[in-house]
């Protein structure tokens, strides 16, 4: 016997609208004919925040849309298409941080975990998506935010066995944006990101048979106080969408379902930098 109940979507209407109004869009370009579809463009919208928001699980918004399980995950792939094609470029985004009078931004990865099997990866012994940092399976995300934390801009997936310096040189787009006298930003980051040091600011490292100078010291904790508050943004991302903290399909589809949860937390904070 199964028990009905009564929930509460956290998203403002006019997320929902918003992202209604999307699909109905992506029915009209695809020629969808009206009645055809099994679920209304709203009742999909309904059902990929739900995704999103609350990590439901796609047999039960099946159940709930009585629908098959293959078609809610057909009806969810189409919206993260839709939302992703609307997220910012990384050259946007940056121009438009400089517009609204920041004097630099923050980069920093992180990890998506997965539950999908095992893949094989270019060395022998190591798998693909194991991250041995977070001794998990995952995407790596690189991830720029404002000075608050706030995120404007995230990559395609790579890997979780890349490292930030690896997966950044991976991502042709990331470094000739950053150095782009267009935008005239610094970008903060941590140690992570030392073999990039040339276009990415970092702390100085402690030596391994010495100490740091008092001027370092201090730049250390000058840097460090105003990048630790970019990390913000991976944990906004999150905290914000379950859906996030670990998603179990094609791991090579991580880097556009982030990219649809940056837009719909745009339009659901009416922000983007």
């Amino acid at each position: 016997m199964s028990v009905t109940y009564t929930a509460v979507l956290p998203a403002r209407e006019h997320t929902v609208n918003f992202l209604t109004g999307l699909l109905t869009a992506e029915r009209a370009r695809r020629g969808t004919r009206a009645g055809t579809r099994a679920v209304p463009a709203r009742e999909q919208a309904i059902l990929v925040l739900r995704w999103f928001l609350d990590g439901t699980r796609m047999r039960q918004l099946a159940t709930d849309n009585q629908i098959s399980v293959s078609t809610g995950y057909d009806y969810l792939n189409e919206a993260i298409d839709v939302l992703a094609a609307r997220s910012p470029t990384l050259h946007g985004a940056l121009l438009a941080a400089k517009a609204a009078g920041y004097d630099y931004v923050n980069i920093d990865g992180t990890l998506i975990e997965t539950d999908r099997c095992r893949t094989p990866g270019p060395t022998e012994g190591v798998d693909l998506w194991w991250s041995g940092k977070h001794d998990n399976h995952g995407g790596n995300v690189q991830v720029i935010t404002a000075p608050d934390g706030w995120p404007i801009w995230t990559s395609d997936v790579r890997p979780g066995r890349e490292h930030d310096t690896t997966a950044t040189r991976a991502h042709t787009e990331i470094l000739p944006a950053l150095t782009d006298a267009g935008t005239d930003l610094r970008t903060l980051g941590d140690l992570g990101y030392e073999g990039l040091a040339d276009t990415i600011t970092v702390a100085f490292k402690r030596p391994k048979n010495g100490g740091l100078l008092l001027a370092q010291q201090q730049f250390n904790k000058a840097h460090n106080s105003l990048r630790a508050i970019g990390e913000r943004g991976n944990s906004l991302l999150k905290m914000s969408f379950r859906a996030l903290r670990n998603i179990s399909l094609n791991p090579w589809r991580i880097g556009k379902i982030v990219a649809a949860a940056l837009v719909i937390l745009h339009i659901e904070h009416n922000r983007t930098t």
